[in-house]
């Protein structure tokens, strides 16, 4: 099974421990990032006063589903419920918040599962190696906050098409940006990037597609604040129904992986963009759902896991950004029913969210789902990081106005119906693992063997379960050199 931390440098793990003790470091562990209540109350006196996007090594510990914004600490996970007035089904849909992560998105997480293991085992040496984050958008965010919190060099490598807000935001971070040829689904452009920059050893390839500290980082914190907000939200007749992700990297989804140990029954599914169906038809193509790249089955994806998939439209995630952000949809929204408190709370779901939500509704759809059901998703980032993106809609269209409004809560969102949905049969979730054979054995060096592993259960429930204490460990001792 693949393992977190396979080697040590004891030299190099010294040196890095002492360089995080000149500069104040501490490195939470997982489970102060799954229960943060369990965080010294010394630490936490000391991030009251910490602003959540400071570069400041503590707010490593507020890489949590928890953070509280208004005391500045800690509290019940982030997440807001969006109501049949504005998903026309009668299931409950919750989302988990990504916008009150360090960075204002929740991969900062990820980030921190795949840099943290490199840490404590010295295989990465902050004085002489640069961590290099492959990325359509938010993971490489989130590397670069967790290195200028650790005084790691960082390099990020995105599409050039993505938004501009994520390219200022890098370069004023100190990340080294390399923008690659393409957009959202352009990732083996990244690859081939990777490759090159891999000649130099002193450059430490942390692939958000082939690390599995990635997923295990959901499997634990992700699914573990869902579980959270279930107890939080379920009323005696209440099912935990249904999951729903994009894929992107595959990270977010190991969430459904956790909550499957506990609701076998649920239903997971992966939602992706139509103009490049991966998982629905093999397919292929160009998009603007930024943040869940595509073309390829990530290596650290659980396929027998995913039971379903969702193809949304990205012209539909567009229409009902400026929806949900422009005053006049804003209005016409209240005009139609939906309460106002949630129509103000509707920035809080990004381009990528957008779509989870519209693969939530029709999975439940699909499933004729009804008011005890329950589906929860992931808000990954809010407007506030697409708010270009609003810009040039309203450039390319004109003003927003209720009429639009009107035409875009139809055509967008009321009309969403179970086409370009597909439930997996066991042969389906076959034909799509498969598919990593040509990006990762072929082209990206993994064995044959270990890819006819992967298809066996046992596989994924050693990864997940058996190294949260190897781990926890590690950074413990990590810290006490």
């Amino acid at each position: 099974m693949p393992k977190l931390i396979t080697t040590i440098d004891s030299a190099v793990r010294r040196k890095n421990a002492r360089r995080c003790k000149e500069r104040g470091i501490i490195l939470p562990t997982l489970r102060q990032q799954m229960y943060p209540d369990t965080i010294p109350d010394a630490i936490k006196q000391q991030l009251q006063p910490i602003g959540l996007w400071d570069v400041d090594p503590l707010n490593l510990f507020r890489i949590t589903w928890k953070n509280d914004i208004h005391s500045g600490l800690f509290g019940q996970p982030n997440f807001f419920e969006l109501p049949s007035s504005l998903t026309g089904v009668p299931a409950r849909i919750i989302g988990m918040v990504g916008k009150y992560f360090p960075t204002g998105a929740h991969k900062v997480g990820a980030a921190y599962g795949c840099l943290a293991p490199r840490l404590v085992s010295g295989t990465f040496d902050p004085e002489f190696d640069k961590a290099v984050w492959p990325s359509t958008g938010n993971y490489c965010r989130g590397g670069a906050f967790d290195c200028a919190l650790l005084a790691c060099p960082a390099v990020a490598i995105l599409p050039e098409e993505m938004s501009p807000e994520r390219f200022s935001w890098l370069r004023e971070i100190g990340a080294e940006v390399i923008a690659t040829p393409g957009c959202e689904s352009n990732v083996k452009e990244i690859y081939d990037k990777c490759a090159e920059l891999r000649t130099d050893p002193h450059n430490v390839i942390l692939n958000q597609f082939d690390e599995f500290g990635n997923p295990f980082w959901h499997y634990h914190v992700t699914g573990n604040a869902i579980q959270e907000a279930w107890e939080l939200v379920k009323t005696p007749s209440s099912r935990m129904s249904g999951f729903v992700s994009a894929t992107g990297s595959a990270g977010t989804i190991a969430a459904g992986d956790f909550l499957k140990t506990l609701f076998p029954l649920l239903k997971t599914t992966a939602s992706e963009a139509l103009e490049c169906p991966t998982l629905l038809l093999n397919g292929f193509g160009g998009h603007r759902i930024e943040g869940i790249g595509d073309k390829h089955v990530p290596w650290v994806h659980n396929v027998r896991h995913t039971d379903a998939v969702a193809a949304i439209r990205d012209e539909d995630c567009l229409r009902l950004l400026r929806l949900f952000n422009e005053p006049a949809g804003q209005e016409f929204l209240i005009g139609e029913g939906v309460p106002e408190a949630v129509v103000r709370k509707l920035p809080l779901l990004g381009i990528s969210s957008i779509a989870n939500l519209l693969a939530s509704i029709k999975q439940a759809k699909y499933f004729e789902y009804n008011q005890d059901d329950v589906v929860f998703t992931i808000f990954t980032d809010s407007a506030d990081l697409y708010r270009s993106r609003i810009e040039e809609q309203k450039a390319l269209k004109g003003d927003y106005t209720s009429r639009q409004a009107a035409l875009d809560l139809e055509a967008a969102l009321n009309c969403q119906q179970i086409d370009n949905y597909l439930e997996l049969s066991y042969r389906d979730k076959k034909r799509v693992h498969n598919l990593k054979y040509y990006t990762w054995v072929e082209q990206q060096g993994k064995t044959y063997e270990e890819i006819l592993r992967q298809w066996e259960p046992e596989y994924w429930t050693e990864t997940f379960e058996n190294n949260l204490d190897a781990l926890d460990a590690a950074i413990e001792e990590f810290n006490a050199l």
